[in-house]
């Protein structure tokens, strides 16, 4: 460990120390490379902001240990009419400031969900309407049949209304715009945690609900949620038993966590599935030196990228073995996974700068690529891999890798040419790919994550007729011709699938959810 980072790790420690511990309390201390970026659970759609404020917030419907949906704020539900869906809501429930929980939080929460600025529109965009009946039970009616809404339903947070009017904070934080409002940094959820203090990048605490409705299985009292980017700060602060969990591990110090005698790593397969995506709307590209045109709007220029890419060398080298080079967008696990369309197209750079200059660009062009470095696992290094693989057939790649907190507004407003994301189908199902990333932006979410505006008509087609379809052969049928289409449209360019290796001392029990989640309520300290 060089110098610079002895200074960074005793900083850490002495930050650590500060916090301090409620006298009596089962404290977990957790560190992280990056932070939520908001409390607002309706401002980000992003992995770890979910797996935080999901703490603090519920839906109407969860999961339970083993991930399958189990009843949450609704403790029923079932289809009255084909495009109505009775839930009936859980009574005696109180957010954290003791106001009671009701339907007409449910249908607050719906409105704020879908307004602008909101990032899990595509969580609600099959709804047409919520219908309260009365303060327990509501009708949710959508816009055709959608057999799938209680699975969406497990990221649509419930919030107070009483709490947001009062905060002024009816509308959700738009992280596009940088806008912020009491939600970014305070909360009152239903959850078994609540929020203590909030100190964004650095640290943040959370209690445990005294006064939660459902039972909480493990016994931790006390949460502090540390950030700690350095690697080898976060590493050493588990060795030195100054955190009791981390996430992620970096992939080099994996067999070096495994082997000291008081520490374990959880390793499985995560959800996600790290791709590039490419402007394909306008007309010239924002950041290229192409002028006049736009290069990603040719499929030639797509399919140069792909197959210049070594996505095996990416594995071995950057990865150290935790990744699964693919060719779909959803991992195996997901249903609607099709095994024939499994083979990639193959790393061939000699075939890419023959098809760039068949394209018309003989002498290559520059282009900006834009990747976060502290989302994924080692995010910035997989994106100088790229950066390198391409310049090998003509493609100059000007990187800019930046941190999450300016990273998101920016990609999230399109003001990128080409750009690295992950995408996590938590439904467990292909439509929350082929709605929020395949489909041509439109209203109600649709299209929301597609930032390179990919577009096909039929792909659109089809995302309809599986949200609607109860026979599931021929909704899988529909889902792998949807995926073959994007697939020849090289509509996005698949990488690999993560390995999840989070790390914790021996005597904590956690469940490791797929999505990335980590539940507190799971958590025991023997």
């Amino acid at each position: 460990m060089n110098f610079k980072t002895c200074l960074a790790s005793a900083a850490v420690f002495a930050a650590l120390a500060a916090a301090g511990t409620t006298a009596g309390a089962v404290t977990l201390r957790i560190g992280n490379q990056g932070d939520a970026m908001s409390m607002d659970p309706h401002s980000l759609n992003e992995s770890l902001q979910i797996a935080v404020n999901e703490n603090v917030y519920e839906p109407l419907v969860f999961r339970g240990r083993d991930f399958k949906i189990t009843p949450a704020l609704a403790t029923d539900w079932k289809q009255t009419a084909p495009t109505v869906w009775r839930f009936n809501l859980r009574k005696g429930v109180q957010f954290h400031d003791g106001t009671p929980f009701t339907a007409d939080d449910v249908i607050f929460s719906y409105e704020r969900a879908k307004a602008d600025g909101s990032d899990m529109k595509s969580y609600v965009g099959n709804i047409k309407e919520i219908r309260k009946l009365n303060d327990h039970q509501i009708d949710i009616v959508t816009n055709a049949p959608f057999p799938i809404l209680p699975e969406l339903f497990t990221h649509f947070d419930i919030m107070s209304r009483k709490w947001c009017e009062a905060n002024n904070a009816t509308r959700p934080v738009d992280r596009r715009k940088g806008i912020e409002n009491a939600a970014s940094f305070r909360s009152n959820g239903t959850g078994p945690y609540r929020l203590r203090e909030r100190q964004p990048n650095v640290r943040t605490t959370f209690v445990r609900n005294g006064n939660y409705w459902g039972k909480i299985e493990g016994n931790v009292d006390e949460v502090i949620f540390n950030v700690i980017g350095n690697d080898a700060t976060r590493v050493a602060a588990l060795i030195s038993g100054e955190i009791d969990v981390m996430e992620p591990v970096p992939v080099q110090d994996i067999e070096r966590i495994k082997t000291a005698s008081n520490l374990k790593v959880l390793q499985g397969p995560e959800l996600r599935i790290i791709f590039l995506g490419m402007d394909q709307k306008r007309d010239e590209l924002q950041f290229s030196s192409v002028k006049g045109k736009n290069p990603f709007k040719d499929r030639r220029v797509r399919q140069v990228f792909y197959q210049a890419i070594d996505v095996e060398g990416i594995k071995r080298t950057v990865m150290r073995g935790a990744a699964t080079p693919i060719a779909q967008m959803i991992p195996p696990q997901v249903n609607g996974y099709a095994p024939d369309l499994a083979k990639r197209l193959p790393y061939d750079p000699e075939a890419s700068r023959k098809l760039l200059a068949e394209a018309g660009y003989p002498n290559g062009f520059e282009v900006t690529l834009n990747c976060p470095n502290d989302r994924y696992v080692n995010d910035g290094p997989t994106c100088q891999a790229i950066a390198a693989n391409l310049a090998r057939v003509g493609v100059k790649i000007k990187l800019e890798v930046e941190t999450k907190g300016t990273y998101f507004p920016k990609i999230l407003r399109r003001d990128t040419s080409f750009y690295m994301l992950g995408w996590t189908a938590s439904t467990v199902d292909a439509h929350q790919l082929l709605y929020p990333i395949l489909s041509t932006p439109g209203e109600g979410g649709r299209g929301q994550f597609n930032l390179g505006a990919y577009s096909n008509a039929k792909v659109d087609e089809l995302t309809d007729k599986v949200g609607a379809e109860t026979d599931m052969k021929k909704r899988n049928e529909m889902i792998r011709e949807a995926m073959k289409i994007h697939q020849d449209d090289v509509g996005h360019i698949p990488l690999h699938q993560q390995a999840l290796n989070w790390a914790a001392k021996k005597n904590i029990d956690l469940v490791q959810w797929p999505d990335n989640g980590m539940m507190w309520r799971y958590v025991t300290v023997k």
